[in-house]
C-alpha cells in the first residue's frame, strides 16, 4: 500500500483547479463506454454513473450513489479505447460516509466481490476530500494499455453507509484502431499461361 503516491493542492490556490485546462485533463469520464459501467451493492440501480462527471460539477454534492448493504462500492467499466491512467480524485459525502481505502485493478473487469479480494494493481489509503483537491497518482507504467478499470472501494471512516459524489479519472486517451483482414486467393494448381504477369495477377480483398 503506498501512500506517498498522493498529491496535495493547496487550498489558496483554489483557482488554479477551475483552469479549463485542468478540466480537460480529467475529462477521461467522456471515454468511458457506459453501457459496461456497473456499480455493485449501489442502494438504487444505476446511481453508480452518475459520479462520473464534468470537472465543474466535482463539487456538487446532490448527484452521489451509496451503498446498501454495508460500506462496499465495487464499480466495473470499459473504456472505448486504450487509457493511460495517471491520476485518481475522489470525493465523498463527509460525515465519515467519505471511502477510506481504494484498490484498482486494471483490464480484470468485470469483478464481483469476491474477486476483489485478491492483491490490486495499486491500493489507496484515501483522506476525506470534499473539495476535491487531492489527487492519488497511479504507477503510470503499470496502467498503461488500460481498456478497463475496476474501483474497488471496501471500507469509509465509520458510518454504516458509504457515498461518493465524485470519481475523477486523469490520463491520456487512444481510440481503439479497427484492423483490417487481407484475405489472398490463390488458384491451387496455377498455370503460366494464365498468369502472364506472375504476382501481380495475386488478388488482395481488404475486409474493413
Amino acid at each position: 500500500r503506498i501512500n506517498l503516491s498522493v498529491m496535495a493542492c493547496c487550498k489558496d490556490e483554489a483557482h488554479q483547479h477551475d483552469d479549463p485546462e485542468r478540466g480537460r485533463e480529467f475529462s477521461l469520464y467522456t471515454r468511458i463506454d457506459m453501457n459496461t459501467l456497473t456499480c455493485l451493492n449501489e442502494s438504487e440501480e444505476g446511481r453508480g454513473a452518475v459520479v462520473f462527471k464534468p470537472w465543474e460539477e466535482r463539487r456538487d454534492k446532490t448527484q452521489f450513489v451509496e451503498s446498501d448493504a454495508d460500506e462496499e462500492l465495487l464499480f466495473n467499466f470499459s473504456f472505448t479505447g486504450s487509457v493511460k491512467l495517471k491520476g485518481i480524485i475522489v470525493v465523498g459525502g463527509g460525515e465519515d460516509t467519505s471511502p477510506a481505502h481504494l484498490k484498482v485493478f486494471k483490464n480484470s473487469a468485470p469483478m464481483t466481490f469476491d474477486d476483489a479480494g485478491r492483491c490490486a494493481d495499486q491500493e489507496f489509503d484515501l483522506q476525506d476530500d470534499k473539495d476535491a483537491v487531492l489527487e492519488y497518482q497511479t504507477r503510470v507504467a503499470k496502467f498503461n494499455n488500460c481498456e478497463s478499470l475496476t474501483l474497488y472501494f471496501d471500507r469509509n471512516f465509520g458510518a454504516d453507509e458509504t457515498r461518493i459524489c465524485y470519481i475523477g479519472l486523469r490520463g491520456e486517451y487512444t481510440e481503439a484502431q479497427k484492423r483490417g483482414v487481407v484475405i489472398c486467393n490463390y488458384e491451387s494448381a496455377p498455370q503460366l499461361k494464365d498468369h502472364k504477369t506472375g504476382a501481380k495477377d495475386m488478388i488482395f480483398h481488404g475486409v474493413s
